[in-house]
Parts: C-alpha cells; structure tokens; sequence
C-alpha cells in the first residue's frame, strides 16, 4: 500500500477504521526526514493490511501541536486506536520491519485491559 497524506480532517476516522496505522510526521527542509521517506515507502509496500501516512508539520501544525511533536522526524504507531510506539529519529528498514513485526505480536486485549484499569486522571 502507498502511503497516504493525513490531514486533521481525516486523522480520527483513519485512527478509528484501520487496525494499525503507522504516521510518520515529517516536514520538506527536513534532511533527515527526505532520508527515511522511501523507507517508510518501502516498508509499506510489505505490510498491504497496513495504513503508513505522513503528516506535514508545516501544513499540519494543529495535528504536529496535539501530539507534541518536537522533533522529525517522528515515528508514531496506533493499533486499535492505542499509541504503542513514538519515537523521534529515523529508523533503518530492518528496525522498522521489527517494531512492526512487534505491535503486531501484542495482545490487545491485554493492552486494553492494562488502559481500564489505570486509574482516571
């Protein structure tokens, strides 16, 4: 699967309708960012069941700003609408297949069960 352009318009449904989205937020002066860009497209071309997006800090400062980004890139993954990985720096291919390879090992119904039980803040 190619990787898809999120806006804040599309942010919640894409979270909310797919298993596992991984979202890379990037911007273009980004030199590291340019780097891991045909990474994160070739990883994605290994995982069709997969939703991998980009966000554009320039053009998604909302987006950028909600979730702190500080630092691009920043890699950040959702499974069944949980943040499991989020991580600043660029990842090589086969680290990348690796974090994948383990949020698809989690037990999400442990995930979840560990979430309700936290205490309410």
């Amino acid at each position: 699967m190619a990787t898809m352009e999120m806006t804040a318009q599309d942010f919640e449904e894409t979270i909310t309708t797919n298993d596992i989205v991984v979202i890379d937020f990037w911007a273009p002066w980004c030199g590291p960012c340019r780097s891991f860009a045909p990474i994160f497209e070739k990883v994605s071309d290994n995982h069709t069941d997969i939703v991998f997006a980009k966000v554009n800090t320039e053009e998604e400062q909302e987006l950028a700003g909600h979730f702190q980004i500080r630092s691009i890139p920043t890699l950040m993954i959702f499974r069944e609408q949980v943040i499991l990985f989020a991580e600043a720096g660029m990842l090589s291919e086969p680290q990348l297949e690796q974090v994948i390879a383990k949020v698809r090992e989690l037990d999400m119904a442990k995930v979840h069960a560990d979430i309700a039980a936290q205490p309410q803040q």
